[in-house]
């Protein structure tokens, strides 16, 4: 790998720090401010609340007995070695490293919180009326920043591909 391809990989490292920094710093004020369950109204449509999640997306595997926390864990590490293998290969090109930053600090974060809690916490809370139909009460599972960040970067990674094939037309 050339000198050139490694440092082209750093300012795609510093977002995904970045991104993890924020995700952590905004659970340990969650932690230190919330009891599990608890909920501050801020909207119309958003909470502020506390939330446990054991499972991965939608809680799925929440319930399944203790061994999703460190196959969850495992999956987020070895997507991040591979997402970092990946941005060495790729430096230059933006929006594909985008995409990649975003979701490695989105698994760091929540790697971190199963590593230290056994669960990932999760406290933004978006509802809508219209939503009831698929959601209790109209609430959208509760998530946090890294989350966020992982649904940019999922986003931004079919973005890409879609202009990739576009230009190769």
């Amino acid at each position: 790998m050339s000198n050139l391809s490694t440092r082209g990989i750093w300012p795609w490292l510093g977002l995904a720090a970045l991104l993890v920094a924020a995700d952590q710093a905004t659970k340990v004020l969650i932690l230190a401010n919330y009891q599990l369950g608890d909920s501050t109204f801020i909207t119309s449509f958003f909470n502020i609340v506390r939330v446990h999640n054991t499972g991965a997306a939608f809680s799925f595997l929440a319930d399944a007995g203790g061994w999703q926390r460190w196959f969850f864990t495992g999956v987020g590490v070895a997507a991040s070695v591979f997402i970092v293998w990946m941005l060495r290969t790729h430096p230059g090109e933006k929006l594909f490293a985008l995409a990649l930053a975003c979701i490695l600090g989105g698994a760091i974060g929540n790697v971190i919180d199963r590593v230290l809690h056994g669960y990932v916490v999760d406290w933004l809370d978006f509802h809508w009326g219209l939503l009831s139909g698929l959601f209790p009460g109209g609430h959208f599972p509760a998530f946090n920043i890294a989350d966020a960040a992982i649904t940019v970067g999922a986003v931004s990674l079919i973005l890409d591909e879609i202009l990739r094939w576009r230009r190769s037309r």
